[in-house]
């Protein structure tokens, strides 16, 4: 249970993530570049906190360029969501962070059998399944944007990887992305709407459900296997797409089921290694 419970509740927050941000970006009138910052902001003092408690040696860890493949991510993941479903944006989310990461390990030398190119192959097809013009498609701006923040935070867990203590060295990534979306919403000032509700929805979306999922997530990793780790993460887009239909009154269409099934199936092929022996 001293793994089981910290699991559960790192997915909760992941998901929630999803469900903060949609309910920002569709109920109160905060624009998509303040919520990325605040979003960010208040998971660097969430993190920085949570460092100086611990008594790390290093609150300055991380480096720029993760710091903007972090923004990258946080960016495209507030404005996909402002035409994007909870469950439709995780599952796309979702399915590109692995296909990005599975790509990454192909290109370090990694080799996949055949059941797990068969899985690859069909994690794809349940994404192009997905997004293939029609009326049940999401938004193709949406669908693009989300796809690009999937393969940036692959990109970001992938340079993180070894890197030292994951949470000074998010903390430090966390404080430098900051600067970038600094820079976003002053490009995008014109723009710029304020709304209490909607920055309570961000601080809560980068102090607990980024910042504190983080550090539980990380505190669980210890004794999770792998393959564990990665599958278990398969739950993140069911729970944001039944938090959107609890919460946002959003609805299951079959090509979302069908995509789920066939994305979530497949990359279960992937990672999930058949016992020895």
């Amino acid at each position: 249970m001293r793994v089981v419970i910290p699991t559960l509740l790192a997915m909760v927050a992941f998901a929630s993530n999803s469900l903060l941000c949609r309910l920002a970006l569709r109920q109160t009138t905060i624009d998509a570049a303040s919520f990325t910052l605040i979003r960010l902001l208040s998971g660097a003092i969430a993190l920085w906190l949570i460092v100086i408690t611990r008594k790390a040696r290093r609150t300055t860890a991380g480096n720029w360029t993760s710091a903007l493949a972090l923004f990258a991510y946080a960016a495209a993941f507030s404005f996909a969501y402002v035409s994007l479903s909870a469950g439709t944006g995780a599952l796309l989310l979702f399915g590109m962070v692995q296909a990005t990461m599975i790509f990454g390990g192909l290109r370090k030398g990694e080799r996949l059998n055949a059941r797990q190119w068969f899985g690859l192959a069909i994690a794809l097809g349940g994404l192009v399944a997905l997004v293939f013009p029609g009326l049940s498609a999401p938004p193709i701006g949406g669908a693009l944007l989300m796809t690009g923040a999937g393969v940036a935070w692959g990109i970001y867990s992938l340079r993180g990887k070894g890197a030292g203590d994951p949470t000074s060295v998010t903390a430090g990534n966390f404080w430098r992305s900051v600067v970038f979306a600094a820079v976003l919403s002053m490009a995008l000032l014109r723009w710029t709407n304020l709304d209490l509700a909607g920055i309570r929805y961000a601080i809560a979306s980068g102090a607990i459900a980024s910042g504190v999922g983080y550090l539980i997530w990380y505190s669980a990793l210890p004794g999770l296997k792998a393959t564990t780790a990665a599958t278990v993460q398969l739950s993140v887009p069911v729970l944001a797409a039944v938090g959107g239909i609890l919460f946002l009154g959003e609805s299951i269409t079959l090509r979302l089921l069908l995509a789920s099934l066939l994305i979530l199936g497949g990359i279960g092929l992937v990672i999930v290694q058949r016992p020895s022996g």
